[in-house]
């Protein structure tokens, strides 16, 4: 990956162990013949071990004929990756770095941050002076429109946003060939991508997931609808956010539903194994955040074996704000020998992980502050293991799980309920082989990574195809 204005192809480092030469299974049907245009993909960050689902959608695209062309306002991880962010073949370009904006005077983080955005913004002042002025007094307006309160300092935030914008629009301005913008999750990539629109007359679209779209703060006052009001579409991973979004949608058709979906060849059944020691395993997989409701599941280990059930469980994820007290309730509750902590690890060694699993369990909640999950893709991959599934009926989850069909529902931030769910597992086996079977068919029904990318493209096309009339 090279930070210049010629994009170049993304390499992304590969984990040890790791073979990049194994990607996604192919589309459903031949790749059809290349698109004449591109889409600029706008990341804040590429790639990303957490977004995993961003790497497979691009390079499912590729497969069906797609062109992209990919932005990173952020370097990604660089330590450890999926293989399959190797296999991607799109240009890739990553923005200057710049320095936080907090308790950082506007002028001080110019000062030192312009040199890297100059040549891009005095360039696209040269040669479209009108758009420039005009996104630029919309990008100051949105600091004062979109600050806390009446009396509060104005969010420099859209003006770091534009300046990064600039960066992109100045190399949009020389690629012809792209005809459509995309941002993924809607409140700071897609402001970027408003604004490249704005600055380059380029109609955008953008991906909307969970956390961007409930908490207030990522998209203050109508910031939000204003978008919805821009794009020229807008996908989002459940039904549930469809819903919610489409109230404050210009039209019911602006937001559709596109599952994010998985490689249901390579998460199959077939790879499972028996548990490493013998004991039954249960699995949680997750960034160590309170919507992830781990903290109740390590009380509810402390149930279960209270009650004299023998068992392990391992908590996988990036640590978070609730690291720290995940390590505490288990040395608290006595529980070092049976309950584990590891880190982020990829989508081969996850794999792994799902293989020796007894069960799977992601005891999800909504925060007080709003955030939640959409359809975890996790619970998504454990359920195409054929594993039985323990986890709770919010926001998305059940479009995915049918309590007693093919997962088991537990009471949201309810220890006991999840210890009894659990408890009654790990003793019938039969009724573990029984949801895992029905998960399994679940998955390749309505996940099957091949077919909800078919609906993308054909969103894709839909755009390019009206792009090219108004031409």
């Amino acid at each position: 990956m090279h930070d210049a204005l010629t994009p170049t192809r993304a390499a992304a480092p590969v984990a040890p162990g790791v073979d990049p030469s194994r990607p996604p299974a192919p589309p459903v049907a031949s790749p059809s013949k290349p698109w004449s245009s591109e889409v600029a993909y706008i990341l804040m960050g590429f790639p990303r071990l957490s977004e995993s689902f961003i790497s497979q959608e691009i390079h499912l695209l590729e497969g069906l004929g797609a062109r992209l062309r990919l932005f990173a306002v952020k370097r990604g991880d660089t330590d450890k990756v999926h293989g399959v962010a190797a296999c991607i073949r799109s240009p890739l370009s990553i923005l200057p770095p710049v320095t936080s904006l907090s308790g950082t005077h506007l002028t001080a983080w110019l000062w030192r941050n312009l040199p890297g955005y100059k040549r891009a913004h005095l360039a696209l002042l040269r040669r479209v002076p009108r758009r420039y002025l005009s996104t630029l007094t919309a990008a100051i307006a949105m600091c004062w429109r979109y600050r806390p309160g009446r009396f509060a300092t104005p969010r420099k935030v859209y003006i770091k946003e534009f300046l990064q914008a600039g960066y992109i629009a100045r190399q949009l301005l020389d690629a012809t060939q792209v005809r459509h913008l995309h941002g993924h999750f809607c409140h700071g990539a897609t402001n970027v991508t408003w604004f490249v629109s704005q600055l380059t007359g380029l109609p955008f679209s953008f991906t909307a997931h969970a956390k961007d779209i409930y908490q207030s703060d990522q998209n203050p006052g109508d910031l939000l609808a204003r978008k919805l009001r821009a794009a020229r579409f807008v996908a989002t991973c459940t039904d549930a956010n469809r819903k919610h979004l489409a109230a404050h949608a210009p039209s019911s058709d602006t937001v559709r539903t596109v599952y994010h979906g998985l490689d249901v060849d390579y998460f199959s059944p077939a790879h499972r194994v028996a548990p490493a020691h013998g004991l039954p395993l249960i699995l949680a997989v997750g960034r160590h955040v309170e919507k992830k409701g781990f903290h109740h599941l390590v009380a509810a280990c402390a149930l279960l074996r209270d009650a004299g059930h023998a068992f392990r469980c391992l908590i996988v994820g990036e640590e978070g704000d609730q690291t720290d007290v995940l390590r505490r309730l288990i040395a608290q509750h006595g529980l070092d020998a049976l309950v584990t902590m590891h880190g982020a690890v990829t989508h081969e060694q996850l794999r792994a992980r799902y293989a020796e699993a007894t069960l799977f369990v992601l005891p999800c909640l909504v925060a007080a502050d709003g955030d939640r999950d959409g359809i975890p893709n996790v619970l998504a991959e454990a359920m195409a293991m054929a594993l039985p599934v323990v986890t709770t009926p919010v926001s998305g989850i059940p479009e995915l799980v049918e309590d007693g069909r093919n997962g088991v529902f537990v009471r949201e931030q309810d220890a006991h309920s999840l210890a009894g769910a659990l408890a009654r597992l790990i003793e019938r086996p039969q009724e573990r082989a029984r949801l895992g079977a029905c998960a399994r068919q679940t998955i390749v029904e309505l996940f099957d990574a091949r077919r909800t990318t078919l609906a993308l493209k054909a969103l894709f096309e839909h755009a390019l195809q009206e792009q090219e009339q108004a031409a």
